[in-house]
């Protein structure tokens, strides 16, 4: 099986953060920062369920799903440092 790496810069792909809204960046965002769901809420202004739901849809819109094996939050982190370095 041969694996081929897409380039997130080239032309016809896109960006996983391009399908994020602006407020979904800025959660993701402040979770890079090492915030919780509360901490977030709160520097935001927002209800805690609030903050469970925009999580939940950038978890979504990333392609990342629950797991036993993995940090949904870490990586979620991962794809935005890897694809604003890329910019």
């Amino acid at each position: 099986m041969t694996t081929v790496a897409i380039d997130a810069r080239a032309p016809g792909s896109a960006r996983r953060l391009d399908r994020l809204s602006r407020r979904e960046l800025e959660v993701l965002r402040l979770i890079a920062e090492g915030l919780s769901n509360a901490a977030i809420a709160a520097e935001l202004y927002l209800a805690a369920k609030t903050v469970e739901t925009v999580c939940g849809n950038i978890f979504r819109k990333l392609e990342l799903y629950p797991s036993d094996d993995v940090n949904r939050r870490v990586l979620a982190v991962l794809v935005l440092l890897r694809e604003t370095r890329l910019s």
